[in-house]
């Protein structure tokens, strides 16, 4: 190799040679990281498909709860006692389990992390690791 002609590292390779092989590194780099943040929000979604399931069953139970509750009313004041003390006692019944399974839900979505905290570690450790590379 003339010394005019190309700029040549240690290892026969030129300078842009290395700056594409580092662009390309980089690249991939960052892909593994979306796919690791891809793969972790699937898992945490994973986890916040039951306490999601169980607030839909508590809501649809509590549309119920107060669907009785109206009915209660109604009949209260059209009928004897008998009646609407049944369709009473049904809606509060209702209503203490849609919110049994509503509050059942909160605790459970409480511990789902919908922060990727490892793709987040991840890209940090790459950085530092690019900064002391480029030094």
């Amino acid at each position: 190799m003339r010394e005019g002609t190309k700029m040549a590292v240690q290892n026969g390779r030129t300078v842009p040679e290395v700056l594409q092989d580092i662009v390309g590194n980089i690249q991939e780099i960052i892909r593994c990281e979306f796919r690791l943040a891809k793969a972790e929000i699937k898992q945490e979604a994973a986890k916040a498909k039951s306490p999601v399931i169980m607030s839909v069953m508590g809501g649809a139970l509590g549309l119920y709860a107060f669907g009785f509750l109206l009915l209660t009313a109604m009949l209260a004041m059209a009928t004897v006692m008998t009646m609407w003390m049944a369709a009473l006692i049904i809606g509060a019944v209702l209503a203490v389990a849609s919110m049994a399974l509503i509050g059942a839900a909160k605790a459970r979505l409480k511990h789902v992390n919908a922060v990727p905290e490892r793709t987040i570690e991840s890209i940090k450790e790459n950085v530092q690791w690019t900064k002391d590379q480029s030094r």
